[in-house]
């Protein structure tokens, strides 16, 4: 509830500020006490004391608003795919195979199977959800639709290939201002898409990427990457650049590389309120 919390304060004039839940968590951690309300509110009380925490950023109603949406629609997704691995699974145990798919196609196959004796129940009542969730997934792919519309910001987002209305809903909505970012390329270390270093004494080494943050944008840009670098028919520089790494490093490596260089060039965007430029 802290969104709430900060947004109700700040709006009676009280000066809040949001700290960091996983850098407190060590701190709290490190002082060694017993897990209670009392010693929790006296380990925040000398945090705030000696100033040593990191104020975060809390995200506009707007923002949250178009995050749950997102957030939202991939519940639904998930809920219709689990539907459809049960409805394989039930005509699988009486020697019925579907086939791959989720059209037209794959409901007939499956209706095929509800005159058979023991599914004659259990088939139609799970198409029947099955169908009410698709109509609630596309009801929300129009509102997004309609939100990336009503955003400049959000439409030139759009210009980059393989940038769809879901990934520049949801990054503009994460970044939210894009002025509290004093550099874009910071952008890839606030999306954990930059590498984990390690470094004690004489040992120093590169991990992999952190993976903490906010996942589902990551997970969009990593999509979007993708996407140009398997579908996207043009060839521009970006693209260029992004297949040199993947003969160099591998198809994976270049997917998080093309990956972190899109946030850096969206958040430019935001910011400047340009076009991009293939």
């Amino acid at each position: 509830m802290s969104p709430a919390i900060c947004h109700g304060l700040r709006a009676l004039g009280v000066p809040v500020v949001c700290i960091d839940a996983r850098q407190a968590h060590q701190s709290l951690k490190a002082m060694r006490a017993n897990k209670t309300d009392p010693h929790d509110a006296a380990g925040l009380a000398q945090l705030a004391k000696t100033g040593f925490y990191k104020e975060v950023h809390v995200k506009s109603p707007t923002a949250h608003g178009v995050r749950g949406v997102i957030t939202a629609r991939n519940h639904l997704v998930e809920a219709r795919m689990r539907l459809d691995t049960m409805i394989r699974g039930q005509c699988a145990t009486f020697g019925l195979k579907p086939g791959p798919g989720q059209g037209k196609a794959f409901i007939d196959r499956v209706m095929e199977a509800a005159n058979m004796p023991g599914l004659g129940q259990s088939i139609p009542a799970l198409l029947s959800v099955r169908t009410r969730i698709l109509e609630q997934i596309r009801e929300m792919d129009r509102t997004l639709c309609e939100i990336a519309n009503r955003s400049q910001s959000r439409q030139r987002l759009r210009s980059i290939p393989g940038v769809g209305v879901q990934t520049s809903a949801a990054f503009a909505a994460a970044v939210d201002e894009a002025g509290r970012f004093p550099r874009s390329r910071t952008t890839g270390a606030y999306f954990r898409l930059v590498p984990r270093p390690h470094q004690s004494g004489e040992v120093d080494w590169t991990g992999r990427i952190t993976k903490q943050g906010d996942s589902m944008v990551r997970k969009l840009l990593y999509e979007a990457a993708n996407s140009i670098l398997t579908r996207s028919r043009g060839n521009f520089a970006l693209k260029a650049w992004a297949l040199k790494i993947a003969k160099r490093r591998g198809l994976r490596k270049a997917r998080v590389a093309l990956a972190r260089r899109l946030a850096v060039i969206m958040h430019a965007m935001l910011r400047d309120g340009t076009l991009f430029q293939a």
